[in-house]
């Protein structure tokens, strides 16, 4: 807020600087929210309510906002001291309407807290930029997730207006972290998932504005933002198409996010379990917790050549850590009981966020945070996508065949990570019971070198070329698409003798069951796998009701509880 000269104005007298703007909030008992008390003292027998070891003492109305030259309202410091208004005017003033305080703007790193009222209502609203994304045809998307949510959570690396001290001065940028975060439809719990940027999947043709983007049958996953003009829009599609996740909003950020909002919250506790020292990050820290804010908090989500195996994958986990950590200290009384924070929170929040054009207002973030916010942190769990090496390229990774299949359907179909017990009548969150049996493991075969010719017995047009696309992202390089099949109810997957295992992971892939693999005296051993696509077949994606979706998450998957306080990066 503008601190220089104040025009005279004829409310109020002014104030001491001592005042603190807590005192100005109190508690509506009647919906869980911090106003502004406009009204003056709570009539009598009903005691005042404030923050956390504050009383809150009898209040005069508090003035309108005070314009600066600057045009931006000045937010009151406090109560009239002694009423000296009301003197001037004979008596009390009369109520003004109560001013809403909104709570939050959504969850992890990218998403913070964001309070305001009427008059601070636009201040917030000019902040947020939004973007009209254009997601194709309508029939060829996911089935809608109901009363879950999904949120595609991007993360820029965006060097535009940054200058050199990033390197690679004025890049469009990529989708350089990315997260699905998936909310169970009870709201008893969430998953974040992590996809990493090195993952090899097809990027759909997409419209960016008025211009029409090809896509590309095997791509890196950053390349689905920025290159060749592509929008958020493009990522999204990119997303829905390689899980059959259907998303309902994206928010994106750049590299200033993180440091302004880890400032805004007074700095964010990470854990290192050894002695850092990457010269790339510039990150510099002891073994042990540290307090990050800022530059530091950017280079330690940024580190990866001196953790782990130094790859993508071992960065990920660091940064779950950062924003789970971010989360908590979001959730704290520490940052909720104060206005002052909630403010620069919000402020800072809004300024680093890009959304679609659904959620592009304060009062939509607002909603949807709510929300958010009803899950409960030890309930939030952190994943990332299954992947194996790209056997055509070992700086890169493909989708683990079955795996990924199993994680994706489980959020799709809104299974929980977590073990916590669903609310009444919400069951799709409870967790397994303890008699049903395991997903069936997927054999580990070299997708690279599996031949497949699918052919389409649907009766639908180019759905042989979507379950090639599908697969070719998904490691299946040599497959291709054969002539037209005979009409067919159910998919299958045909094998010569000596090929079942590649028949079982390819039907893994395509999301059949395993049944659906058959030998075939007909095949050599030099002949292809062949795919013939029944009506049961979904737009190159999964099998309508092959299977029910897993009960349990695939083996040794990677996890985060985003209330682990002794997580530590390695």
């Amino acid at each position: 807020m503008n601190s220089g000269h104040r025009q005279p104005n004829h409310f109020v007298d002014p104030l001491p600087q001592e005042v603190d703007p807590a005192d100005q909030w109190v508690l509506d008992p009647a919906t869980g929210e911090f106003r502004l008390n406009l009204d003056g003292p709570p009539p009598a027998g009903v005691p005042a309510q404030a923050g956390p070891g504050r009383s809150a003492p009898a209040r005069t109305p508090l003035p309108r906002p005070r314009p600066e030259p600057s045009g931006e309202p000045v937010l009151p410091r406090g109560p009239e001291v002694g009423g000296r208004a009301a003197r001037r005017k004979g008596g009390r003033s009369k109520p003004r309407r109560a001013l809403k305080w909104t709570a939050g703007v959504a969850a992890l790193v990218l998403v913070a807290g964001c309070g305001g009222a009427y008059y601070v209502y636009q201040h917030f609203n000019s902040n947020i930029s939004s973007v009209e994304v254009q997601l194709g045809n309508e029939a060829e998307r996911p089935q809608a997730a109901g009363d879950a949510l999904n949120i595609l959570v991007i993360g820029t690396d965006s060097r535009q207006g940054l200058g050199r001290d990033y390197g690679d001065e004025g890049s469009t940028g990529h989708a350089d972290t990315t997260l699905l975060f998936h909310v169970a439809k009870d709201r008893s719990n969430a998953t974040v998932m992590s996809i990493p940027r090195d993952l090899m999947v097809p990027i759909p043709e997409c419209k960016s504005g008025t211009k029409k983007i090809p896509g590309s049958a095997r791509a890196m996953f950053n390349t689905s933002l920025g290159q060749d003009g592509r929008d958020p829009g493009c990522t999204w599609m990119t997303v829905e198409q390689a899980t059959k996740i259907r998303i309902d909003h994206f928010m994106m950020v750049n590299f200033e996010a993180v440091k302004t909002l880890s400032t805004a919250v007074g700095g964010v506790e990470v854990c290192a379990a050894k002695e850092i020292n990457d010269p790339d990050s510039h990150l510099s820290m002891t073994k042990g917790k540290h307090v990050v804010q800022g530059e530091e908090a950017l280079a330690f989500v940024r580190t990866r050549h001196a953790v782990g195996f130094g790859g993508d994958l071992t960065r990920i986990p660091l940064q779950q850590q950062f924003i789970s950590s971010m989360i908590r200290k979001i959730k704290s009384s520490d940052t909720l009981t104060s206005p002052t924070k909630l403010w620069t929170l919000a402020d800072a929040a809004t300024k680093a966020l890009t959304v679609d054009s659904g959620i592009g207002s304060v009062d939509k973030l607002k909603d949807l945070a709510l929300e958010l916010s009803k899950v409960d942190t030890k309930n939030i769990t952190f994943t990332t996508v299954p992947v194996l090496d790209d056997p055509k390229d070992k700086d890169r990774l493909i989708l683990k065949p079955g795996d990924a299949d199993q994680l994706f359907s489980m959020i799709a179909n809104d299974r929980s990570l977590t073990e916590v017990q669903a609310a009444a009548g919400a069951g799709s969150a409870a967790p397994a019971e303890p008699s049903t049996p395991p997903a069936p493991s997927v054999p580990q075969v070299d997708a690279a070198a599996v031949r497949v010719t699918v052919r389409n017995g649907t009766g639908q047009p180019q759905q042989a070329a979507k379950a090639v696309t599908a697969l070719q992202g998904k490691g299946f390089g040599k497959a291709a698409t054969g002539s037209n099949a005979d009409a067919a109810q159910a998919s299958t997957v045909s094998y010569p003798a000596g090929k079942g295992d590649q028949a079982a992971a390819l039907a893994a892939a395509l999301g059949l069951p395993a049944s659906a693999a058959q030998q075939s005296s007909q095949l050599g051993a030099k002949d292809s796998l062949v795919v013939v696509l029944g009506k049961d077949f979904l737009g190159g994606g999964a099998a309508a009701g092959a299977a029910a979706a897993p009960a349990e998450a695939p083996k040794d998957l990677q996890r985060v509880q985003a209330d682990d306080t002794n997580v530590c990066a390695k």
